[in-house]
Order: structure tokens, then sequence, then C-alpha cells
């Protein structure tokens, strides 16, 4: 059985299917704004000087190098979307609420000649950053931040958790995997289940796949009519204003990998006996399915990123590059809520006297 496997992952997702006339129709402009070729996938938008010097700021990760970010010729600045903010670091740009997303199987592999060792050292630094953040965070509890993790099957939702958030406090952080729904869950609203994982004051949570999954495989598969998935967006889009309005910090990461890069991953699950059982057939149904997903994401993006709650679209075909860019994301929201260490407590020098006391 295993063996076999395999062959399915030989040809490009969805080739086995013909594609709806829906989609034959959207195929030209994806990723692309129609006679422009430039992103349109996320971000606000910034005027480049030709050659991209806006990203070739000394110290930067995208600094002098060729075919840089942008993926823009010299002569296509104007007006251009990224996903990338073009400042002196590595920051992802949210996904502007107005955008419509198209998703691309090479926004997937941007900086992808950044030297391993300078992302490394890099990550190393964001994660010490984080750590300090974090324990202010938790000290404090005034606040929460909820990062919501989501992308296909082997896009790195797992690996993010562990680069990112391994070197953490476990005390002050919280991981919830979400998978089928139980029958209890089932009874009560799709977002029942999610309301009681968010969070307390004082925590970093995580989701590793999220109510997303609603509009999701839900959508995909027909689990429900399109009258029942459909409304679920603004429903999405208020509960998550719900949460912002009583202190919850939430960053959606979409972790965006290439056929490819999947087919890569998926056939590693089954060459290494450590990850056996990672490896789902069912991953390969959805795989066939890459196009009609890929659809079903695109809505996802373009409808529930909001000023309160947004999207970031990660490149994350290279695992470096994206630890990178989400630690990135994460450090600078923490810093915008500088979160303070309490004050010592009434009468600490007379409890100092006290406890220096023969």
């Amino acid at each position: 059985m295993l063996r076999a496997l395999p062959r399915r992952l030989a040809t490009r997702p969805g080739a086995v299917a013909r594609r709806s006339p829906r989609l034959q129709r959207r195929t030209r402009p994806v990723g692309i704004a129609p006679g422009r070729g430039r992103l349109v996938a996320a971000g606000s938008a910034v005027r480049h000087s030709p050659r991209c010097a806006s990203a070739q700021q000394p110290g930067s990760l995208l600094s002098a190098r060729r075919g840089s970010w942008c993926g823009c010729s010299p002569r296509r600045h104007e007006g251009h979307r990224g996903l990338f903010r073009p400042e002196d670091r590595m920051l992802l740009a949210p996904v502007s609420p107005e955008a419509q997303v198209r998703l691309r199987d090479e926004d997937a592999r941007h900086l992808g000649d950044v030297p391993k060792a300078e992302l490394a050292d890099k990550l190393r630094a964001l994660t010490d950053r984080l750590d300090q953040l974090q324990g202010a965070l938790h000290a404090e509890a005034k606040r929460a931040v909820l990062v919501v993790l989501q992308g296909r099957d082997a896009a790195g939702k797992d690996g993010t958790i562990r680069r990112v958030f391994g070197p953490l406090d476990p005390q002050g952080l919280t991981v919830t995997g979400f998978k089928v729904p139980s029958p209890l869950e089932l009874s009560h609203d799709f977002l029942w289940r999610i309301h009681r994982a968010v969070p307390a004051q004082g925590e970093i949570g995580i989701f590793n796949r999220s109510h997303y999954e609603d509009v999701l495989v839900v959508r995909v598969d027909r689990l429900v009519p399109e009258v029942v998935w459909r409304p679920r967006y603004e429903q999405i889009n208020h509960f998550e204003r719900l949460l912002t309005e009583s202190g919850v910090t939430i960053l959606k990461f979409f972790l965006h990998i290439s056929p490819a890069e999947q087919r890569k991953r998926l056939l590693a699950r089954l060459d290494d006996p450590a990850k056996y059982w990672k490896f789902d057939e069912d991953d390969l149904r959805k795989r066939e399915q890459w196009d009609v997903y890929t659809e079903a994401y695109e809505e996802m993006l373009s409808r529930t990123s909001t000023a309160e709650a947004p999207w970031y679209v990660v490149p994350g075909d290279r695992k470096p590059v994206r630890n990178v860019a989400v630690a990135e994301v994460v450090v600078n929201a923490l810093e915008r809520l500088d979160p303070r260490y309490p004050p010592a407590p009434a009468g600490a020098e007379t409890l100092r006297a006290g406890l220096n006391a023969p």
C-alpha cells in the first residue's frame, strides 16, 4: 500500500479532474493583476524605486538580492502589492481588508536565496526577544495573543509551533489542534469549541487549524449546504471582533506552499519511519482537489482579513524563511502591545528590611 501511494504524488494535483468553468475563467489572473504581472495577494500598495531600492536597506534580509521579493521588473513598481513590507526587517504585510487574494505557486518560494545561516541567526534573535515579551505579557496578565495557523496538509503548522514557540515558557502558552469535530462539538454551533480554547489574559494561544476549517473542508467536501457555510465569513468576523474588543490580539497566518513542495514533504512522510504517523491517505485526496481548495483559501483570505484580525500569507516552501516571517510578525505585534512587568508591591522596602533582619 505505502509503496503504491507515491504514484499519486507524481502528477500535478488537480490534473485528474477537469477544472470547473469557474476555475477555468480564473486561471489567467490567479496571483496577477491583469496586464500588469504584479502580486495582488497581500499588503498595502507601495511605491518602489527601480531595482527595488526600498528593499535594499543596510542590514535587511532583503538587501541587494537579485530578483528581490517583489519580483517586478524595474519598469513595474508603481502600486505593487507585495508579501513583505519595504522595511529594514523581513516583516510580512497583512492582507488588506479590500484585497482580492490570488495565490500563486511562485509566491510560496519568496526569499529562496537568503543564506540559511543568516536566517538561523535572525530566528535566534527573534525567539530571544519573543521570550522576553512573553514573560512580561504573562506577568502583566491584562491581554492575550491568539496565533492562528492555517495551511494545506504538510504546510508546516507543527514545525512552526516547534521552531518559533518552542523556546517559550509553557506556563504562558497554550496550543490547541482542531481535528474532526466530536459528536458533542457538532451538537453546538461551529464556534463553540473555538471560544472554549481562546487564550486567557496573559497567555499566547496557538491554534493548529481553527474555525476556518468550517469554510474550507466543510465547503469543499459539501458537508453542509452553501446557505449554511457562506454566512460563516461574517459570523467569524463578528466573533473575532468580539475577541479583539475583549483584549485578544489576533494574528492569522496562512502557510503557503507549492504543489512541488507538498509532494516532497508527503513523500518524506513515507520514507521516514518517524513520520509514518503523520501520513494520512486522505491527504492525497485533498491534493487532487488542489484548485478547488485554492479557490476556498482565496475567498477565506479575501473575506476575513480585517483591520482587527488580519491575515498574513507566509511563503512556506523554505522552512527557515517561514519561521522567521512568522516570528517577526509576532514580535512586532507584542512590541506594539508593550507589556510591562507589574510594579513593586506596596511597602517593598519594609518587606525587604524584614527579610534581611537577623
